[in-house]
């Protein structure tokens, strides 16, 4: 065998479906957990500078981002195993599929792996799409808050008494209790905090997070169907009368 021929034999063996899920999945976590983070960070900076003054008022909820920020630690590190772990088992799968290595042989125990595989992924994939959805919760509270000050800019309104009634109330949202003081910002004042290095940072970090939750979303759906897909094959090929079956 030459030396071309070995090299195509070699690139008919790369999972490719695995490969693209696995760059896009360790991609989209990198920004999920990379940019939530230091978005969270800056969430509470804004609270305690603007909104809730009292840090007895909004001490859950600083407990629970730092709880959140541990989470995403556990997150990243999670798929970063489970990346090269299914990208190694799209290797191996697409070899025996392909019958690169010689005859094909396989047992119960692979293929139990390979269908736990595709179980845990399904199972992932369903999880992340709840995460993608909690992770449009903050753009949107940032979203409003944006579009409130835009108002206040707009020659329209500026300049003009109206401006102070202008409100925004982070109550609403249920982050932070009803008795927090002020938890109502207006006017020139909720101007100064859009200007904010603060504001602009979380608001744009909570949007490349959600865009890298959906990425991971997409990583897993071709992870589900690449690993479904070698699992079908490797339960048909391993039966005896698969050849008269077909």
């Amino acid at each position: 065998m030459g030396c071309f021929e070995c090299c195509i034999k070699c690139l008919g063996g790369v999972p490719y479906a695995s490969l693209v899920a696995t760059i896009l999945c360790f991609s989209g976590v990198a920004l999920f957990c990379g940019c939530g983070h230091v978005a969270l960070a800056g969430t509470v900076a804004i609270l305690e500078q603007h909104f809730s003054t009292n840090t007895s008022d909004h001490a859950l909820l600083s407990e629970v981002i730092q709880l959140m920020q541990y989470v995403i630690y556990g997150i990243a590190s999670f798929f970063f195993l489970y990346g090269i772990i299914l990208l190694a088992e799209g290797f191996y799968t697409t070899s025996a599929v392909k019958e690169l290595h010689g005859e094909f042989k396989t047992t119960a125990c692979g293929r139990c792996i390979s269908g736990m595989f595709v179980f845990l992924t399904y199972v992932l994939g369903v999880a992340w799409l709840g995460v993608f959805g909690f992770s449009a919760v903050p753009v949107f509270m940032f979203y409003n808050i944006w579009s409130t000050c835009e108002v206040i800019k707009s020659p329209q309104t500026n300049g003009t008494a109206g401006v102070e009634q202008i409100c925004v109330d982070i109550r609403q949202y249920g982050i932070i209790p009803w008795n927090a003081f002020p938890g109502r910002i207006c006017g020139s004042a909720l101007e100064n905090i859009c200007n904010t290095n603060e504001f602009y940072m979380s608001y744009h970090l909570f949007i490349v997070a959600c865009a890298g939750a959906g990425a991971t979303v997409i990583a897993l759906l071709i992870y589900m169907m690449a690993t479904t897909y070698n699992y079908a094959v490797l339960k048909f090929k391993s039966r005896e009368d698969c050849c008269t079956k077909f």
